[in-house]
């Protein structure tokens, strides 16, 4: 059966631009999974303390067979395989970064996977490519839509489109 899922990509090492294409190529060749839209990239200032370049950050919609928990293992292997990813400590610098936002109107929360994406409703960097995709896409667990949830952020981050 196959199931929608919104996937965050994110690089501040290395050719940003290049390594956002390349991870969704990489999402497209993925098994029993087709990407049906892709929002704009955009250049976001990192999270956290850690001093580090900006990244560069979209979202992908995909269509997969894959379940949530074998969808986590690919992008971890693809981290790991296609982008060489080594570990930065937390909020750290990073070639590629793979989340799962949001997989249907599904919610979970087990010890390795959250979904929806635990921090995405505080996430401009998140929400702002979401909702180039779908502004009208419901929070499955806040029942709020990307955009309602854009407009009651109250952050300051700089999130600017590329």
């Amino acid at each position: 059966m196959e199931e929608c899922a919104y996937i965050g990509l994110g690089s501040n090492l290395g050719n940003r631009e290049q390594r956002l294409l390349t991870g969704v190529a990489e999402l497209g060749r993925l098994p029993g999974t087709r990407v049906t839209a892709l929002s704009y990239f955009y250049e976001t200032e990192p999270v956290g303390s850690v001093p580090q370049d900006n990244f560069y950050n979209a979202v992908a919609r995909i269509v997969t067979t894959l379940p949530p928990l074998a969808l986590l293992e690919e992008l971890k292997r693809i981290e790991l395989e296609a982008f060489r990813r080594v570990p930065s400590g937390h909020w750290g610098p990073r070639s590629m970064d793979l989340d799962i936002l949001i997989y249907g109107d599904l919610v979970l929360s087990g010890e390795r996977l959250t979904i929806p994406h635990p921090r995405l409703a505080e996430r401009r960097f998140a929400l702002q490519p979401l909702a180039d995709i779908d502004p009208t896409l419901v929070h499955p667990l806040l029942g709020k839509t990307i955009a309602e949830l854009i407009a009651s952020l109250t952050t300051t981050e700089r999130v600017v489109r590329i």
